[in-house]
């Protein structure tokens, strides 16, 4: 079977075995006619669990490739640097495909509108009242931001794979947000929108705690045209690491 030269999926991974089956069963349904030809690659960041045997038990149905990782930015570069289709698709490993449609709309989004980059919404795996509030704050500022500074979460990024190398990739010095610090210098007349959303585990509040985690986003809104704030030591990667 040849490689898709239309797209190639980068999923930044360290010990994901128990969420990643959920994320590739998602892919694995999709209904985007060259999902089985298209490239996928895990960059693995040294887990120490079974993310690896987990990804690879899904090789007779997607072409999975295993490359090094690191840091998501670093990843997802990683991933990029491998790729030669027109279009990349990052996703975070903790994310399940809203409905067998999504990449396919996506695709046909990019190449209708001419996009640079598109992304789609988050919703939560759950039902807490909080969480669901907290990412339809999300949304509203997705929605806004194609009118100001594009703001692409990398939990589900569609980038142009020439306009993403002209743009210099996700910038591994950046300590917070590298996806919005990359997005928000994308022309807001080529970022859209795809219609669908991708379901999300809530991890990130429950190791930050709500109240950090909406101050932090919240000063990255504000600080948008201010570069120096993304290079500033947050504490975040302490923080998913503990």
């Amino acid at each position: 079977m040849s490689t898709n030269e239309e797209l190639t999926i980068v999923i930044p991974a360290k010990n994901e075995e128990r969420l990643i089956g959920t994320l590739l069963d998602s892919i694995c349904k999709q209904d985007y006619e060259r999902i089985r030809s298209t490239t996928i690659y895990l960059a693995n960041a040294n887990s120490t669990d079974r993310t690896v045997e987990r990804a690879l038990s899904y090789a007779d149905t997607l072409h999975i490739r295993i490359i090094q990782g690191g840091l998501p930015a670093q990843g997802r570069n990683a991933g990029a640097r491998m790729a030669n289709s027109k279009y990349i698709l990052f996703l975070d490993a903790d994310v399940e495909l809203g409905d067998r449609g999504l990449i396919r709309r996506g695709v046909e989004l990019m190449k209708r509108r001419q996009l640079d980059c598109a992304t789609t919404f988050i919703l939560s795996e759950d039902t807490n009242v909080l969480n669901n509030l907290m990412y339809l704050g999300n949304c509203i500022i997705q929605i806004g931001s194609k009118y100001s500074r594009p703001f692409s979460p990398g939990a589900f990024m569609l980038f142009e794979r020439q306009r993403f190398n002209e743009l210099g990739g996700f910038n591994v010095s950046v300590l917070y947000a590298e996806d919005f610090f990359l997005t928000k210098n994308v022309n807001t007349k080529r970022f859209g929108i795809v219609p669908g959303f991708i379901r999300t585990t809530n991890r990130r509040f429950k190791q930050m705690g709500h109240l950090k985690f909406i101050r932090l986003f919240f000063r990255a809104v504000a600080n948008s045209g201010n570069d120096a704030f993304f290079f500033e030591d947050h504490q975040y990667w302490a923080e998913q690491d503990s």
